[in-house]
C-alpha cells in the first residue's frame, strides 16, 4: 500500500513538473546571468510533432513506391531512406547554423554542429521554452521533409550516388539559407513581415522546385513522351493510398507542431488542426470532381495527389486563417494539381509522382494565400494589398533561389559523375542495377534454355 501511494505522489510530481516551467541557468556572461524557462509540457510537444512528421518520410517512401513501377520500389524507398540520414547529419553539422545562426539578414553563422555561445552557453536560435535538442530534432524532421520530395520527380531514371550528392547540398546550404530567409528573426524576409507559418514555401515549395529543376535536366523516362504523351502506371494504389493517410497524419505533427509549444496556445493548435484536416479533405474533393469531369472518371491516384495539394497549401496560413479560408484554399489547391499534372505533360517534364504541381505550384499557392485569407492583414480582410505583395516577393524570390543553386547543383552532378542511369539499367530496372536485389522477389521467371 505504502509502495502504491508512493508511486502515485512520484507521478502528481512528475506531472505538476511538466505543467510548469523548469528554470535553466545557463553561464554567466558580462556580469549578468542568463535564464532560460524550458517548459517540460512544452518540450514533449515539440518532440511528438518531430516524431510525427519524421514517420512522414515513410508515407512519402510509399506514396512514391505506389506510384512507380514494381522494378524500381527498392531504389525510391532507399533514396528516401537514406535522404533523411543524410539531412540529419548535414543539417546537424551545417545546415542548422545556416538556417538558425547569427549573422546576417541572407546567412547565419553560428551554432555549427549545435555548439553553444561562450558566453551564454547556449545555441543561437532557440526558443526559450524549449531544449535545443527538441527544437533541432523537430527542425532536422522539417529539413529531410524538404529533400524527399525530389525523389519521386526524378524516379525510375536518376542514379543513385547523384541523388546522395544531391541531397547533402539542399539540406546542407539550399534549405537552410531560405529557412534562414523566412523564420530567423534576422532574415530579410522575415523583417519585412513574410508570413510562412509552418513551410509552405520554405519546405515544400524549395523542395517541389528543386523538384522541376532537377527533372527538366533529367529528361524523360523512356517511352513516356513518343508521341504523345503515355502514363505509365504504377505498380501498387494501394500502397500509394497507405502513404497518402501517414502523410495526412504526420501532418498533424508537420502544421499543429509548429506552435513550438502549448502553453497558452490551446485555441491556436485547435485552429492549425482544423484548418489542416478541412483543407486536405476539400483538396482530395476538388481534385477529384475535376478529374471526374475533364477525363470522365473519378481517379483515385489523382484525389489523392489532391488531398496532398490541400495539405502543402495550407501549411502556410493555417494559423493565420479561419476555416471556412481552408476549404476555399484547399478546394484551389486541389483544382491546381490536376491543371498542374497537365502542365507538366505539355511541357514535357517528366514527374512520376506529380511532385511538382502538389509541393511546388500549391506551395506557391499556399504562401500567396496568407495575403488573401489571413484574418488580420489578408487583402480580403483589411482591403490592402500590402501582405499579398510581401507574400509575393517571397515567394518568387525563393523559388528563384531553389531553381538556380538546385539548377546548378544538378548541372554539375550531371557533368560529372551524370545524373542518368544507362538505357539498359533503366529498361531493367533500377533495383537489380543499383543496388543488386530486388523488391518483389520470387517472381522472375528464369529460362531452362
Amino acid at each position: 500500500m505504502k509502495r502504491t501511494c508512493w508511486m502515485k505522489t512520484l507521478l502528481v510530481m512528475i506531472g505538476i513538473g511538466m505543467l510548469f516551467p523548469i528554470p535553466v541557468a545557463g553561464a554567466e556572461g558580462d556580469g549578468e546571468s542568463v535564464v532560460t524557462s524550458i517548459n517540460g509540457l512544452d518540450t514533449v510537444w515539440v518532440l511528438l510533432g518531430a516524431f510525427l512528421v519524421f514517420f512522414m518520410q515513410a508515407g512519402f517512401g510509399m506514396v512514391e513506391a505506389g506510384f512507380i513501377r514494381a522494378k524500381n520500389a527498392c531504389n525510391i524507398l532507399t533514396k528516401n531512406f537514406l535522404d533523411y540520414c543524410t539531412a540529419s547529419i548535414m543539417f546537424f553539422l551545417v545546415g542548422y547554423a545556416f538556417m538558425f545562426g547569427e549573422g546576417n539578414s541572407i546567412l547565419g553563422w553560428s551554432g555549427f554542429a549545435l555548439a553553444a555561445d561562450e558566453l551564454t552557453g547556449l545555441v543561437p536560435g532557440c526558443p526559450k521554452n524549449l531544449p535545443i535538442w527538441a527544437f533541432w530534432l523537430f527542425q532536422a524532421a522539417f529539413c529531410g521533409a524538404a529533400a524527399t520530395i525530389v525523389a519521386g520527380a526524378m524516379a525510375e531514371r536518376m542514379k543513385f550516388q547523384a541523388y546522395l550528392l544531391y541531397t547533402i547540398m539542399i539540406s546542407a546550404v539550399v534549405y537552410p539559407i531560405i529557412g534562414h530567409w523566412v523564420w530567423n528573426d534576422a532574415g530579410w524576409l522575415k523583417q519585412m513581415g513574410f508570413a510562412d507559418f509552418a513551410g509552405s514555401t520554405v519546405v515544400h515549395a524549395t523542395g517541389g522546385w528543386a523538384a522541376f529543376i532537377g527533372a527538366s535536366l533529367l529528361g524523360a523516362r523512356i517511352g513516356r513522351y513518343d508521341g504523345r504523351p503515355k502514363a505509365i502506371a504504377g505498380h501498387s494504389i494501394p500502397l500509394a493510398s497507405l502513404g497518402v493517410f501517414i502523410l495526412w497524419f504526420g501532418w498533424f505533427g508537420f502544421n499543429p507542431g509548429s506552435t513550438l509549444g502549448v502553453t497558452g496556445q490551446e485555441s491556436l493548435i485547435g485552429l492549425v488542426a482544423i484548418n489542416t484536416n478541412l483543407s486536405a479533405a476539400a483538396g482530395a474533393i476538388s481534385a477529384m470532381v475535376v478529374v471526374w469531369l475533364l477525363y470522365g472518371k473519378p481517379d483515385l491516384s489523382m484525389t489523392m495527389n489532391g488531398a496532398l495539394a490541400g495539405l502543402v497549401a495550407i501549411t502556410a496560413p493555417c494559423a493565420f486563417v479561419q476555416p471556412w479560408a481552408a476549404l476555399v484554399i484547399g478546394a484551389i489547391g486541389g483544382v491546381i494539381v490536376v491543371f498542374g499534372v497537365a502542365f507538366m505533360d505539355k511541357i514535357r517534364v517528366d514527374d512520376p509522382v506529380g511532385a511538382v504541381p502538389v509541393h511546388g505550384m500549391n506551395g506557391l499557392w499556399g504562401t500567396l494565400a496568407v495575403g488573401l485569407f489571413a484574418t488580420d492583414s489578408g487583402l480580403f480582410y483589411t482591403g490592402s494589398a500590402s501582405q499579398l505583395g510581401v507574400q509575393a516577393l517571397g515567394v518568387f524570390a525563393c523559388a528563384g533561389f531553389s531553381l538556380v543553386a538546385m539548377g546548378t547543383v544538378f548541372f554539375l552532378i550531371k557533368k560529372t559523375v551524370g545524373l542518368r542511369v544507362s538505357k539498359d539499367e533503366e529498361l531493367r530496372g533500377l533495383d537489380i542495377g543499383e543496388h543488386g536485389m530486388e523488391a518483389y522477389a520470387g517472381f522472375q521467371v528464369f529460362s531452362t534454355v
